[in-house]
């Protein structure tokens, strides 16, 4: 989109022509389903918004960008999912996953069960190679309702730059007719071409052209981010001045949410007196709302991590316990 030049009026007058048409504010709404996370941030993301999705390795964050995405596609709208670190197969397991775990109440489906049946060797079509897996053949059938929604593009740090996001995204508008979400999974390798060895200037360069983007596509971007090596130390909490590279990041997103382990950043005394508790805190994951343009902020919520099925549960509640920036493991 071109910079142009507006007035007030100009806006009013739009924005009640947008409502005579009947278009709700649950068109420029994104849903999580998240619950929890949803009412905190207006009712989902929303429209010209960037959100930055950070946390430790092996914490989830790709879990939940796509569960994120598969929220989405279900609704028919189109997401372009822009993925640095995994092949579209590896998303395909992880929807398959989810979808069977939700679908399943006997608990027995895993990822590994399911990535067994995709690499065997035998040859057969995917219903024969998933029958033996509990809920796979549902869960194979839902994802196929809402697998045209939903697009991953291989992209890498040596040639994918904001450029070519922009082109991609273009071409779902085309073929979609509907502007996707975008998710960028992740933000520091993005390309910027010409600028080497600047991890500070790259990612200012990079975290502002996906704000614009947001804002001229009038859809959210969800981007996941790094973090500094201070922030991956055991029992150390990410906070937004851990996030790598540029204080841009932590200005121009409109929400960021960080994901920690709830053993690693609860009080000393939860352990102490309970420790029954170490284990049951293992299971479960906080993600703090640290800045939230859209509504309340510093707020913790958790959710139980089931990354044998490639998801996290839903259903999330406020954190009751105390939590703490540093300490002291207590096994």
């Amino acid at each position: 989109m071109d910079d142009k030049l507006s007035t007030i009026g100009a806006t009013l007058a739009h924005t009640e022509e947008r409502m005579r048409g009947g278009r709700r504010i649950s068109e420029r709404l994104w849903p999580t389903g998240f619950g929890a996370l949803d009412p905190l941030i207006g009712g989902g993301l929303r429209a010209g918004s960037l959100v930055l999705l950070a946390g430790p390795q092996g914490l989830g964050k790709t879990t939940f960008a796509v569960q994120v995405c598969r929220t989405v596609a279900r609704t028919g709208r189109p997401v372009v999912y822009f993925s640095f670190e995994h092949d579209a197969e590896d998303l395909v397991l992880k929807l398959m996953a989810l979808e069977a775990g939700e679908k399943d109440d006997s608990h027995q489906v895993r990822l590994s069960s399911i990535r067994e049946a995709f690499d065997a060797v035998d040859a057969g079509p995917l219903e024969e190679r998933l029958a033996h897996v509990p809920g796979a053949l549902r869960a194979l059938a839902e994802v196929r309702s809402y697998a045209e929604m939903l697009f991953v593009h291989r992209s890498t740090g040596a040639r994918t730059d904001l450029a070519q996001i922009r082109e991609r995204v273009d071409e779902v508008r085309a073929a979609t007719g509907t502007t996707p979400m975008v998710v960028v999974d992740y933000l520091q390798k993005v390309l910027v071409p010409g600028r080497v060895g600047d991890e500070v200037e790259r990612s200012t360069v990079v975290v502002e052209g996906l704000k614009d983007l947001a804002i001229d596509l009038a859809a959210p971007v969800l981007a996941v981010v790094a973090a500094d090596k201070q922030a991956l130390r055991t029992g150390m909490r990410m906070r937004t001045h851990h996030l790598r590279g540029s204080s841009a990041l932590a200005y121009e997103a409109d929400v960021i949410l960080v994901l920690s382990n709830k053993f690693d950043v609860v009080a000393k005394h939860h352990l102490t007196y309970d420790l029954g508790n170490a284990e049951r805190f293992r299971q479960w994951a906080v993600l703090s709302v640290e800045k939230n343009r859209f509504g309340r902020d510093s707020i913790e919520l958790e959710y139980k991590k089931r990354f044998d099925q490639g998801r996290f549960e839903p259903d999330g509640r406020e954190v009751a316990e105390q939590l703490i920036d540093d300490r002291v493991f207590v096994e």
